[in-house]
């Protein structure tokens, strides 16, 4: 075996193995579960049968799925609206300023994230910061409905996750090449043209890394629903917690995982092919 070869292998070795042990091996099991049966006191029957993926089409728990997903794609949405145009500030601020400006973004990973929700908890209830607030400037006579709704479970996973779309976009804005946008601005381009036509086509690979770090992590969350939420709204993450911790059905917890993890797969793959072409076209254009 080549020196560098056997160099590598051992570069990655630890890591690989660490990964096929503790994530490679517990969604082989997942995968291997949903395919059992659930036993009379709970745990597994290893009796075959596709009764699972039968029930997981139900339309209960398909709305399930789709209240889910229309969450996390809201609160991704809004994640964007807001992380770009910081990122760009960000990458765009002179250089001896930008690594504070970071510090800041990653400011909140330095609590706990149920110190975080429940900070929230604190703000949005109806004798909170925010309503009272408002009612104190005369803007409200009665405080409004903010904790225990879609919004603030919206609220919460933007909150917790827009870091990660700040990050994201920063990554790829600051590699962009300033050459490419003279460029454009020397034929002529205005600044909001060149934006458009140049800039955010050229950082969509920030952007769609940044956007399935939010959906990904959206839509299998439990711990914002059930806090912010009060548990009157569920989410897929919520109903997988319950058939594995309260209902003691594994079998369905792990096919109810197992098409979640498909999701999330097929959104990996969408954006590392987005990636590819993004790079494909972007040497094509140096060339």
């Amino acid at each position: 075996m080549p020196r560098s070869l056997l160099r590598d292998w051992l570069l990655l070795g630890p890591g690989l193995t660490w990964l096929a042990l503790f994530l490679v091996v517990p969604c082989g099991i997942v995968f291997v579960f949903a395919f059992f049966e659930r036993g009379v006191y709970g745990g597994i029957d290893y009796l075959f049968t596709l009764e699972n993926f039968s029930r997981a089409v139900d339309p209960l728990y398909l709305s399930i799925f789709l209240t889910s997903a229309k969450i996390a794609g809201l609160a991704t949405l809004i994640a964007l609206l807001l992380g770009y145009p910081a990122a760009y500030a960000i990458a765009r601020a002179p250089a001896r300023r930008q690594t504070a400006y970071l510090v800041l973004v990653m400011l909140p990973f330095w609590s706990n994230y149920l110190i975080r929700t429940y900070a929230w908890i604190v703000l949005l209830n109806r004798e909170g910061l925010i309503n009272k607030g408002l009612g104190s400037l005369g803007l409200i006579e009665a405080p409004l409905p903010l904790l225990y709704n879609e919004f603030a479970i919206v609220t919460g996973l933007v909150y917790n996750y827009l870091p990660f779309v700040v990050l994201a976009i920063y990554a790829s804005i600051s590699r962009l090449n300033p050459e490419v946008l003279e460029a454009s601005e020397d034929l002529g381009a205005s600044a909001p043209r060149t934006f458009w036509r140049v800039t955010l086509p050229l950082t969509l690979p920030g952007v769609a890394a940044g956007a399935v770090f939010v959906f990904v992590l959206s839509i299998g969350n439990f711990i914002t629903p059930d806090l912010l939420g009060g548990g009157r709204l569920q989410m897929v993450g919520n109903i997988i917690y319950d058939q594995f911790l309260t209902a003691r059905d594994w079998p369905f917890g792990a096919t109810l995982s197992f098409l979640l993890i498909g999701v999330m797969m097929v959104l990996l793959f969408s954006q590392a092919l987005l990636v590819r072409k993004a790079q494909g076209e972007g040497g094509a254009a140096h060339a």
